[in-house]
């Protein structure tokens, strides 16, 4: 059974939960699960924060929210989120899933299956003309090419597909062009490819965005193919995040003489699929299922308000070490449904980070 359309008020309410300080994916997801929709969640959203022990919402105004969706009208960009028909369902199926994204160019190419070809910035000229072939290659097959629009394998991975249809995922707005000397390039992806980014319209990439672009570069991809990255890089990263979302993790070997290929050939030393070609990649896909429905989560009801004494007892149980909150159930004695709610208060108020994986950290 499809779910009705959401409305433009629900729409507006998700941008703008999207956008509160200290609601990340988790948050926002159990938010949506906990009051039903957006705009109840943003209506109960101040008193949620005051009572875990903070005086001032974080919600952004109406008027930043109105500014962000006039800069993408006037861009000519798309505004999907969490619940839209067009939402990309392999994104939907990460746990959590980003709550809103933009794209400009082709945006049904989100839909079609994907794969994500990553690898190092200062790439050499045989792993530029792998990936460029790589992608090629499986353009061909039929399937999409989703890369970061980063310097070396990146950009040759979206060469090679730029004829049969790429995806770059930005980590700053989707009107930041990095690295500049890609203007050419993402001119391109905007006419015949799609760009997409979870960042506001104008936002310029910052550090702590890369981490989140990586997610959904893997997020939209079937599997992930690594060409060259040294062991201390963020292709590694994305991965990681892969294999963490159930996706085929691929790895290119190489030279052990080069530090480009330590890499790959360490994914391949713990359990990465060999990939020489298009048909490993191919081979995997033909027997593997395809992306299930998005998890539920059993543990998000509406559990009424939260003792500020359940609060402290939780909060006091917390360390940088992520702890799960069945263990902070069994700790406490309380139902995990309490528990649960408890991290989303806690979380909101700036006392507790919520993990995928029910994990929470202080």
């Amino acid at each position: 059974m499809t779910a009705a359309p959401l409305d433009q008020a629900e729409r507006f309410a998700r941008l703008r939960l999207a956008r509160t300080d200290q609601v990340g994916p988790v948050a926002f997801s159990q938010l949506l699960s906990r009051y039903g929709s957006a705009c109840r969640a943003v209506d109960a959203l101040p008193g949620l924060i005051a009572r875990g022990g903070s005086r001032a919402s974080t919600l952004p105004s109406v008027d930043r929210i109105e500014a962000e969706i006039e800069a993408g009208a006037r861009l000519g960009a798309t505004l999907i989120v969490l619940g839209d028909a067009e939402y990309p369902a392999a994104l939907a199926a990460v746990d959590p899933p980003p709550p809103v994204i933009w794209t400009r160019g082709r945006s049904g190419l989100l839909a079609r299956e994907a794969v994500g070809v990553v690898g190092a910035r200062i790439a050499s000229a045989g792993g530029q003309r792998i990936a460029r072939g790589l992608a090629e290659g499986l353009g061909q097959a039929g399937l999409a090419v989703v890369s970061g629009m980063a310097r070396g394998i990146d950009a040759a991975a979206h060469l090679g597909a730029l004829e049969t249809g790429t995806v770059a995922v930005l980590g700053g707005g989707v009107d930041d062009v990095y690295p500049p000397e890609h203007a050419d390039l993402y001119a391109r992806l905007i006419d015949v490819g799609c760009v997409v980014s979870e960042s506001a319209v104008g936002a310029r990439a910052q550090a702590r965005d890369f981490p989140r672009r990586n997610r959904i570069i893997s997020g939209l991809s079937r599997g992930v193919v690594v060409v060259e990255a040294e062991i201390r890089s963020g292709s590694l990263i994305t991965a990681r995040l892969a294999a963490e979302q159930g996706r085929d993790v691929f790895a290119v070997p190489g030279s052990p003489l080069d530090p480009r290929s330590k890499g790959p050939n360490d994914l391949l030393r713990h359990g990465a699929i060999l990939c020489e070609g298009v048909e490993d990649v191919l081979r995997a896909f033909h027997t593997l299922p395809g992306l299930g429905e998005p998890p539920a989560d059993p543990f998000v009801i509406d559990s009424g308000d939260i003792e500020a004494q359940v609060l402290d007892r939780i909060a006091a149980l917390l360390s940088p070490t992520p702890t799960p909150r069945d263990e902070l159930a069994r700790a406490t004695g309380l139902p995990i449904q309490i528990v649960a709610a408890a991290l989303l208060e806690l979380s909101l108020c700036g006392r507790a980070s919520l993990l995928p994986g029910g994990l929470a950290t202080a």
